[in-house]
């Protein structure tokens, strides 16, 4: 079996490829590689790319068999000829590296760990065409995993724009298949810190419900009664005032604003938090009238991913990583503290 040459006369590539060039790659079926799934055979000579990876090129039309489309569950046959055409990075989607400063909390060949500042897009998208994380990332990486979207290179989660704190990023493919397995299984553990309006009356507790779109503005999220997914949070008061709380929160599920959905339905919005109703609005309500300018002036959610805990992809050995608060949040907490006395 021959991988990775060139074959001038595998024939025309697939419509959304440059078919005046030769495959990228093409293998030569031996009949020890007979009966086998052509996405599973795939995989198994690259052990860094995933099935799913294969499948998706094959139903792009990117992987032909014997000069012509296939399927993934396709058995290979003995003398079967497979032609691999690599995907083709357009003009939109080539990135380029951004030498943007980066709190780097670990590093090794495999996974990248990162305190992120509050403001910072994770990765390119509407409205975001640079300045994100993943340009300042290519400019310090030599390598990220390239499985996933273009635009998305070694990103396995993200964190919203106004949220600051851990974010984990594979560097090899071995890692990105790990992380990605990690998150669904949830035995990566994520702990935030909030600052909520409202004195939060138990010290610990749990809700759990529904989220899907919000039926009436779908770029917001909303706890639903039916058809959403299950999405769980955790809370613990690290410490509480007369009119707001800091906690501590866990979530088991990642959906999308899930913290900031959930606090708000007990009505406790994060400060700052405009869209789930931690505004300047919410701000002017506070009976200590010194309060109210010091939060109306927060540019953000006060929503900070504290500590993060996973297992290596490689040592499996447990990694701990723990972001300290950004300059805005600690120091809204140091004038909180000033202003008010202990509840």
């Amino acid at each position: 079996m021959a991988a990775g040459t060139r074959d001038a006369d595998a024939g025309p590539g697939p419509a959304n490829t440059d078919h005046r060039h030769p495959p990228d790659l093409t293998f030569h079926i031996q009949a020890e590689s007979a009966g086998r799934r052509l996405d599973v055979f795939l995989s198994q000579q690259y052990p860094d790319l995933s099935r799913s990876h294969f499948k998706r090129l094959i139903e792009d039309r990117q992987i032909w068999l014997n000069r012509q489309p296939t399927k993934p569950g396709y058995e290979l046959k003995a003398g079967d000829s497979v032609a691999v055409w690599l995907p083709m990075v357009t003009a939109q989607q080539q990135l380029v590296p951004q030498a943007i400063p980066l709190h780097i909390l670990y590093e090794d060949d495999d996974l990248l760990a990162v305190n992120k500042a509050p403001g910072m897009v994770v990765h390119p998208g509407a409205g975001h065409a640079d300045g994100t994380l993943v340009h300042a990332l290519l400019a310090h990486c030599s390598k990220l995993a390239i499985q996933g979207s273009p635009l998305r290179p070694g990103i396995v989660h993200r964190l919203d724009q106004g949220t600051s704190g851990v974010l984990v990023v594979a560097k090899s493919e071995l890692a990105y298949l790990s992380l990605i397995r990690q998150f669904k299984a949830h035995t990566i553990t994520k702990e935030y810190l909030a600052l909520v309006y409202g004195r939060v009356g138990e010290l610990r507790g749990e809700i759990t419900t529904l989220m899907d779109r919000h039926p009436k503005d779908r770029k917001k999220m909303a706890v639903v009664e039916v058809r959403g997914r299950e999405a769980i949070s955790r809370w613990q008061v690290e410490k509480r005032w007369e009119e707001l709380s800091l906690l501590r929160v866990q979530i088991e599920t990642g959906r999308t604003h899930q913290i900031r959905v959930h606090l708000s339905h007990l009505h406790h919005p994060v400060v700052g938090d405009s869209v789930y109703g931690g505004g300047k609005r919410r701000a002017k309500t506070l009976r200590t009238a010194a309060l109210q300018p010091l939060l109306a002036a927060a540019e953000r959610q006060m929503l900070h991913a504290w500590r993060l805990a996973l297992d290596h992809p490689v040592t499996h050995q447990r990694l701990h990583f723990e972001a300290p608060l950004p300059q805005d949040f600690a120091g809204l907490l140091t004038a909180i503290h000033q202003l008010t006395a202990d509840g």
